[in-house]
């Protein structure tokens, strides 16, 4: 199996994957907390706190982190662009700790150690799995049908045989 080299565009897109998500979350949870608690009740209230500045800015944050994860997932494996979202652990403790002033437990920090050696792993490992010649051309085959099947003309409406009355 060939070992595929990524560009720095498409690096650049996995950093996007692995921050965008941990800084929309560390945004929303700075919005909440200037909020009182919301309900599912009060629909309207929850309308209301997505235009406020922090929440508005931790939404438009997972509309980058969600173009870039979809960006990623066309021309990588999902075990492969996965992995760059479970970093945004470490980002979240840090950003918990330093910015939102949150206190963490030793054992949240040993659990993401483990992640971010777990993720350490995974990246090791081709973004894409090559697939036989054979499954490309099944692949390639049945998408040609789906088109074509698409393109098939509507059957013309059927003729009424009754005679006139």
């Amino acid at each position: 199996m060939a070992h595929h080299k990524l560009s720095a565009w498409q690096y650049t897109i996995l950093g996007l994957v692995a921050v965008c998500a941990p800084l929309a979350d560390a945004c929303l949870s700075r919005g909440m907390t200037k909020l009182p608690a919301i309900s599912l009740d009060h629909l309207a209230t929850l309308i209301a706190a997505v235009f406020t500045p922090w929440i508005a800015l931790g939404i438009a944050l997972l509309i980058c982190f969600f173009a870039s994860y979809l960006t990623a997932l066309s021309w990588a494996d999902l075990t492969y662009v996965l992995p760059a979202t479970a970093f945004g652990n470490v980002i979240v403790a840090l950003l918990s700790r330093l910015w939102l002033q949150e206190t963490i437990s030793l054992e949240r920090w040993a659990g993401i150690v483990l992640i971010t050696l777990g993720v350490g792993f995974v990246a090791q490992g081709p973004p894409l799995t090559e697939r036989p010649a054979h499954e490309i051309l099944i692949i390639e085959e049945r998408a040609i049908a789906a088109t074509a099947l698409a393109e098939w003309p509507e059957p013309a409406a059927p003729i009424d045989r009754e005679p006139p009355r």
